[in-house]
């Protein structure tokens, strides 16, 4: 079954489709909700709060006012209720003025704001009082959008999905794993995340659709281990001066947590066992440098090492790091390289003759480092990042051509040490538990939506001392029925409110090179401010970016705040961030004040997951693992336990499923393992 077999689904809605990365029918289906919607019971009009999406019901009471400032039509009116009045307005939509005659009483739907001292609801929708009824209480699913695509439209089009029966709907769980974890079937999930009945058909929906995702992903690292038994140590090395003589170059003094976990990189590479490491540490903390140490120590025992980057932009700023270190510490002279995907044809064969002659040493790039062609004489040393995965078919790739390398994989999400060796499966752990001392506190600031404009007040005088700012919004463009910020609109609101100030926009639609040329132009401070949607997270150090805002605060997890927030303080300067929430409540206000409180990534999402849970409803998911669509490490702690303690249950009673009962199951797990060896870890 292909996309354009799915009923209703034509060659335009198939590209607009494949712009928000749905390639397949078991894509679309596992394309889930960024959020609900959910219709409440009208509330008085004298009750309604700023910046809150509520609905009133309401009798118009004035005629129907059209205003025309050059493309933009403006639609106001006024409508009344027992408790008071309110504006409603609608922009370039003339099709409302038939419904509004003065007299009838409708339900409005929409998100009341201020303008001089009137309470306005924009936008509205209009729904009858006998449908809002039928209406009232119900989830309606909420997706990420780009322009022309509408919600109803990828709804519909799952619906039609999940009643043809596609085989990715088909249970595969035994009965022994789904009574003893008490999850619903797979196909009653599936409709459950996207058409939630009730609140409780949601969760458990969610539920189940998370354990598969962590018992699919430990079941088949535990298949992989069996059949690639113990990786033995091909690089054997010894301590070396040329790692103090580093260490004495740097300008700072390094922290008790780094030498510690220094201390702990060295002996795996100098023992007899291959080295299988993550480094953990909060934003800021300092892991560069100890992955700087460990390829100085490669290098110094004759072998070669490689660290691998999530973005070009990324690692140009690590290799300049690195050159710039080893001429001050008078090591290793043009033994360095950077590969990328725009290194220039000549330079690229270079740096491939000397990667497989050994005249190259150290390698810093993107995934272009394990591309076909790419050939090395003793690579010995992996280093890569969370984001971009080291996985079973660049080892693969690598065992062929030689020796399994060590691997060391950096972390900055802060993941309690127990989930952590469930997640990394075998991998030692590392946490560089502290940052250096040499940085500024940033200065925290958790507002509602009536500081905005004395926020941008704030970014422009940051601007004018020279700054840069970054402003994060929670989506790309408008979506319908979620009242969140968006990057295009809020980069044009910014152009007016900031005229003659470079504003530019960044966000996971555009292409690699795009992405690049963004922040290139952002690093070199040919851009004031830009607007971007969490792809800043993973991101390259820009000292003179000193605010950044962020929209509807409330929709991220406190972690992924947190990694935000990272971005700035980076340089000298005094740094500030502003957390604004698009929605008021208690407890908004209690998560949000969290951050002011604390800058301990571990403490905050301890924090984050007692207060909100593993069921929580809303908010944009805090990972951004493109292994997990849905499921969080750190806030389903509680579910990665349970798939794990299956997965190794299931292993131990039937190692290489080859029991007749786990038939489906092995068909399954098989063709997962297909699908996602790139980011399998061993």
């Amino acid at each position: 079954m292909e996309l354009h077999d799915i009923r209703g689904v034509g060659a335009k809605t198939e590209e607009l489709f494949r712009k928000v990365g749905i390639e397949t029918p078991s894509d679309l289906i596992r394309y889930y909700p960024v959020g609900y919607d959910m219709y409440t019971a009208p509330v008085p009009i004298s009750t309604l709060s700023l910046g809150a999406k509520s609905a009133i019901s309401g009798r118009v009471v004035k005629d129907v006012v059209i205003r025309r400032y050059q493309k933009v039509t403006l639609i106001t009116t006024e409508v009344s209720d027992s408790s008071g009045s309110i504006r409603v307005s609608w922009y370039n939509a003339t099709f409302v003025t038939g419904m509004l005659k003065r007299g009838l009483v409708w339900i409005f739907r929409g998100t009341v704001r201020e303008s001089r001292g009137v309470r306005v609801m924009d936008h509205p929708e209009i729904i009858a009082p006998d449908k809002y009824a039928a209406l009232q209480d119900t989830l309606v699913p909420v997706y990420s959008l780009t322009k022309g695509l509408s919600g109803k439209k990828i709804a519909k089009a799952v619906q039609e999905t999940l009643n043809a029966g596609l085989p990715d709907c088909d249970e595969y769980l035994p009965p022994s794993v789904r009574d003893a974890a008490g999850l619903t079937g797979e196909k009653e999930a599936l409709f459950g995340i996207h058409f939630p009945k009730t609140m409780e058909d949601y969760k458990e929906s969610r539920r189940r659709l998370v354990f598969d995702e962590f018992f699919r992903f430990i079941l088949s690292l535990r298949l992989l281990k069996e059949r690639q038994g113990e990786l033995r140590n091909a690089f054997p090395m010894k301590r070396v001066w040329e790692c103090e003589t580093l260490i004495d170059a740097l300008p700072y003094t390094l922290t008790d947590a780094q030498k510690r976990v220094w201390r702990e990189i060295e002996a795996d590479m100098a023992g007899h066992k291959l080295m299988s490491r993550l480094v953990q540490g909060d934003v800021g903390s300092g892991k560069t440098v100890i992955a700087f140490l460990s390829m100085t120590m490669a290098l110094s025992n004759g072998y070669q090492a490689a660290l691998m980057a999530p973005t070009e932009v990324l690692a140009r700023q690590h290799y300049e790091k690195l050159t710039a270190l080893f001429e001050k510490a008078q090591l290793f002279p043009g033994r360095a390289a950077l590969l990328t995907g725009s290194v220039k044809a000549a330079e690229r064969r270079r740096i491939l003759d000397g990667l497989k002659d050994g005249s190259i040493s150290v390698v810093i790039g993107t995934h272009a480092l394990f591309q076909e062609g790419v050939s090395y004489n003793r690579l010995a040393l992996v280093i890569t990042d969370e984001q971009h995965r080291f996985g079973v078919r660049q080892r693969q790739a690598l065992m062929e051509k030689g020796e399994t390398p060590h691997l060391l994989i950096m972390s900055a999400t802060p993941i309690p040490r127990t989930l952590g060796v469930i997640y990394y499966g075998d991998m030692d752990i590392s946490v560089i538990d502290g940052r250096p001392g040499r940085r500024k506190a940033i200065k925290n600031a958790v507002v509602d939506l009536s500081w905005k404009e004395k926020a941008i007040h704030f970014i422009e005088k940051q601007l004018g001392e020279g700054r840069q700012a970054y402003v994060i919004c929670p989506m790309i463009e408008a979506s319908e029925g979620l009242e969140a910020a968006n990057v295009h609109d809020e980069a044009a609101a910014l152009r007016k409110s900031l005229p003659g100030r470079r504003i530019t926009m960044l966000h996971g639609q555009m292409k690699p090179e795009e992405k690049n040329d963004v922040m290139e132009k952002f690093l070199r401070g040919d851009s004031d401010v830009l607007v971007s949607t969490t792809v800043v997270e993973v991101g390259v150090d820009v000292p003179n970016a000193t605010v950044m805002l962020i929209e509807n605060a409330e929709r991220f997890g406190l972690a992924q705040l947190h990694q935000l927030r990272g971005r700035v303080g980076r340089g000298s300067h005094q740094s500030y961030c502003i957390f604004m929430a698009g929605q008021q409540s208690e407890a908004i206000s209690e998560r949000l004040s969290i951050l002011r409180e604390s800058d301990d990534g571990f403490e905050i999402a301890e924090k984050d997951f007692s207060l909100r849970g593993p069921g929580d409803l809303l908010g944009i998911r805090q990972s951004g693992d493109a292994m997990f669509r849905i499921a969080d490490v750190t806030r389903d702690g509680e579910l990665l336990k349970m798939a794990s303690s299956a997965a190794l249950s299931l292993c131990e009673t039937d190692p290489g499923l080859r029991a007749p009962e786990n038939s489906t199951l092995k068909q399954a797990i098989t063709s997962y393992m297909d699908e996602n060896n790139r980011n399998l870890i061993l």
